[in-house]
């Protein structure tokens, strides 16, 4: 059955040209496991994160994600599990998804350890076609105003920590599913993408209340150019925070440059914001874009920290 052009675009648009499909989170710091499932149970707590970020502000129909985590460790620290749900919306295209992980974490030295992780879930994209305009009507195809379809999704990582370092290399969508909305429509090229990322911290003493954490990640979806963000925050009693970032591409260069500030009450409520200022061409278009990012913090699995014993 013959498509009209408008769907074909939307279908082009939603899942296949612009293969970054994975949402981007400025706060990526405060919220490691949205890029990792082997951060799960790297603390001795559960922690419940909430982060919605509103991007583009000014552009109809712009981008916004919805996500909620919740990680934690097992009784004996070994291993750690956890999950999400998110959703991110743009215009017409919907991806709505659930996750859970698996971690196991390998004392390496006393303050160095090392986690593997394992993701697997489900990711539902739909197009509601109540809100296109189409350039013909009567197309049967779209009768229902809305195709979905329900794919699995795969993702592994791996994450070497201490109290000060953070190294994590992780890969979300590691099988290429095809996304396929109309059984007859059978040549489709979209499909989920392969995202890798590589990030890395660290926290510098700068006096007896003060650290400074400069920080980077890259991150890589074929065929878009490779991108990089540099951060840096600086801590007060482990409780107040402000920093930025500057994100930007290998072609097409710059992106945006992020503010960001935060804090924790009573070790178990922690509230950060980010606002970034678009630098690229979408600047003359956009005011910018507003993360808001929600945590609380569970009473500890245990009293005191694991010896080594315990965790080799």
């Amino acid at each position: 059955m013959k498509k009209t052009i408008i769907l074909l675009s939307l279908l082009v648009l939603g899942v296949g040209a612009f293969a970054q499909q994975l949402p981007h989170y400025s706060q990526y710091l405060l919220n490691l496991y949205t890029l990792n499932p082997a951060v799960d149970g790297s603390e001795n707590h559960f922690d419940a994160r909430s982060n919605n970020r509103y991007q583009w502000i000014g552009i109809t129909d712009a981008p916004r994600t919805y996500l909620f985590t919740l990680q934690g460790p097992l009784k004996n620290e070994k291993m750690g599990v956890g999950g999400m749900v998110y959703t991110d919306i743009v215009g017409a295209f919907r991806r709505t998804g659930i996750n859970f992980s698996y971690a196991y974490h390998v004392r390496l030295t006393e303050t160095l350890k090392l986690s593997l992780g394992i993701a697997a879930g489900l990711q539902q994209h739909a197009l509601d076609f109540s809100k296109t305009i189409f350039n013909q009507s009567g197309d049967p195809s779209v009768d229902a105003n809305i195709a979905a379809v329900l794919l699995p999704d795969l993702g592994a990582g791996l994450y070497l920590y201490s109290d000060k370092l953070f190294f994590s290399v992780s890969a979300p969508q590691v099988y290429p599913f095809k996304i396929q909305y109309f059984e007859d429509y059978a040549s489709t090229q979209s499909k989920l993408i392969n995202h890798y990322y590589i990030a890395g911290g660290y926290k510098i003493a700068a006096g007896e209340s003060f650290e400074i954490q400069p920080a980077a990640m890259l991150k890589y979806a074929a065929p878009t150019p490779l991108q990089i963000e540099g951060t840096l925050r600086a801590i007060y009693q482990d409780q107040i925070w402000a920093g930025g970032s500057y994100r930007t591409d290998f072609v097409n260069g710059s992106d945006a440059i992020a503010l960001m500030a935060g804090f924790t009450f009573q070790e178990n409520l922690t509230l950060g914001y980010s606002y970034d200022l678009i630098t690229s061409g979408l600047k003359n278009y956009s005011s910018g874009t507003h993360e808001l990012m929600i945590g609380i913090r569970f009473q500890n699995r245990v009293a005191q920290a694991p010896s080594k014993a315990s965790i080799d």
